[in-house]
C-alpha cells in the first residue's frame, strides 16, 4: 500500500500548474472550496462531484456496545458521522489501478 498523502499544499500545487493562478491565489482557491464543502456539510446537506463521489452526513442512533478488552456494555451516544459513496467511475478507476501493479 502506498505511504503517498495527497495534502492540500499538493492540490494548490497542481491548480498552480495547470490553471496558471499564481500559488497565493491558488492556495486561496483550494481553501475556498474545502470550506465550501465543509459547511454544506455542517449543515447536513450533501456535497456531490460527479464522477468522484458524494460526502454526506448520517445521523448514528444511541446503542449499547461492548469493549472488547472486558466485554463490559458501554452506551455509546447518538452522533453524526461523515461517509464518502465514491461514483461508479471512481470505483472503476481505482480497480483498474489495482490491475495494473
Amino acid at each position: 500500500m502506498s505511504e503517498k498523502t495527497l495534502t492540500r499544499m499538493d492540490l494548490s500545487e497542481a491548480v498552480f500548474r495547470e490553471v496558471g493562478l499564481s500559488r497565493n491565489e491558488s492556495a486561496q482557491l483550494v481553501e475556498s472550496v474545502l470550506q465550501h464543502m465543509s459547511d454544506a456539510l455542517v449543515r447536513s446537506e450533501q456535497v456531490k462531484i460527479s464522477s468522484f463521489g458524494t460526502f454526506s452526513v448520517r445521523e448514528k442512533a444511541a446503542r449499547i456496545g461492548r469493549n472488547p478488552k472486558t466485554g463490559t456494555e458501554v452506551p455509546i451516544n447518538p452522533r453524526r458521522v461523515l461517509s464518502f459513496r465514491p461514483s461508479q467511475l471512481m470505483k472503476e478507476q481505482v480497480a483498474e489501478g489495482n490491475r495494473r501493479k
